[in-house]
């Protein structure tokens, strides 16, 4: 008696199973393509939101702009690890994807100012330091930054008695 060649079979359900996965890969394409049809009109407002100084249509805006640009490099070229953790930046972040471009004023230069400035691109972001040093080492490596040092006449420890005599009591 001859033993089948289970061969054959194997061959069937490798084919059969290549086919069912082109099958999807030509339905989900389809349905992607027609899912950016269907918004584009999303994405001439994503455009005018990304360029908010260029006219909204979404061939104006084809460049990154230098700030994010710059501050993308910085990033992925640096091992400094950030002084906020991912909480403490999303609160200001939110407030920046709301009002910006606008005045932004923050008390401190750090390793995250190039992001804040990036942040609020077209907006005007000012940074106020204590240590004339460390301005000096942020311009050299970041001199499009809007720095200025100032000399604060108070304390942390005097923080609950300003607070108080700020509200009146």
């Amino acid at each position: 008696m001859r033993s089948k060649n289970q061969s054959p079979v194997n061959t069937k359900i490798i084919i059969l199973g290549l086919f069912f996965l082109l099958l999807l890969s030509v339905i989900a394409w389809s349905s992607s393509s027609s899912f950016i049809a269907e918004n584009d009109d999303l994405s001439d407002s994503a455009a005018a939101a990304a360029c908010p100084s260029l006219p909204s249509t979404p061939t104006t805006c084809t460049k990154t702009p230098p700030s994010l640009a710059n501050a993308l490099v910085h990033y992925v070229t640096t091992s400094v690890t950030p002084q906020q953790t991912l909480k403490e930046i999303s609160v200001s972040s939110r407030v920046l994807e709301k009002k910006s471009p606008c005045n932004f004023l923050i008390f401190g230069l750090g390793h995250d100012s190039l992001m804040w400035d990036s942040l609020n691109h077209g907006g005007r972001t000012v940074f106020l330091e204590e240590d004339k040093r460390w301005i000096e080492q942020i311009r050299e490596k970041l001199p499009t930054l809007e720095s200025y040092h100032v000399t604060y006449e108070t304390r942390v420890n005097q923080a609950d008695e300003l607070i108080e005599s700020g509200m009146g009591r």
